[in-house]
């Protein structure tokens, strides 16, 4: 029996192949998407300093009570966003444009610019809806099945405000109350 020894890189090289190198590039832009969805939900937590104020158990969703919003962080916040974004749809985009991509690599990426317009789109209308109900400012982003929404508030959120957001939230994205967290600035 003889054993053959392998190069360095061959595995990987192997893998690759195996695997579609379109597949990968389109694995990375979704996990692209997640980080910056992460990262923008991680600022908006961690800009009120972990200063939870509790739980509304009649609303389901989570108090964030923290320092006096500022209309930089508002737009800060959604210029982030949107740049995180715009750069995740560039290489789904590109994926779709190569002619060398297979059609499933091409259904993936379609899928992928599909879940972010759709995103997108639901983020827009809770804004503009919530700060229809009187908030001066509203920040939403969506994570798949969570979301967090920011808005400016000079008072504590009531139940009522909290009720409001939570249905608006459902309506719009049908994300449940249990996994949308409300920050006040």
């Amino acid at each position: 029996m003889v054993i053959e020894k392998k190069r360095p890189g061959e595995n990987v090289k192997a893998f690759f192949k195996k695997i579609g190198t379109k597949k990968l590039i389109i694995a990375g832009a979704v996990l692209l998407i997640a980080a910056a969805v992460a990262v923008n939900w991680a600022i908006l937590a961690n800009r009120d300093n972990g200063k939870y104020n509790g739980y509304d158990a009649s609303s389901g969703m989570t108090n964030v009570y923290g320092n006096t919003a500022s209309t930089d962080y508002f737009s800060s916040t959604q210029v982030s966003r949107t740049r995180a974004r715009d750069e995740a749809l560039e290489v789904l985009k590109s994926v779709i444009e190569d002619t060398k991509a297979d059609e499933d690599s091409k259904t993936v990426a379609y899928t992928g610019i599909t879940k972010i317009a759709k995103e997108m789109e639901d983020e827009s209308n809770i804004e503009s809806l919530v700060t229809a109900k009187g908030f001066a400012q509203c920040v939403a982003v969506i994570n798949d099945t969570s979301a967090s929404i920011v808005v400016s508030s000079e008072n504590d959120l009531t139940p009522a405000q909290l009720s409001q957001i939570n249905e608006i939230v459902y309506t719009q994205a049908g994300i449940l109350p249990e996994n949308i967290t409300v920050i006040k600035k």
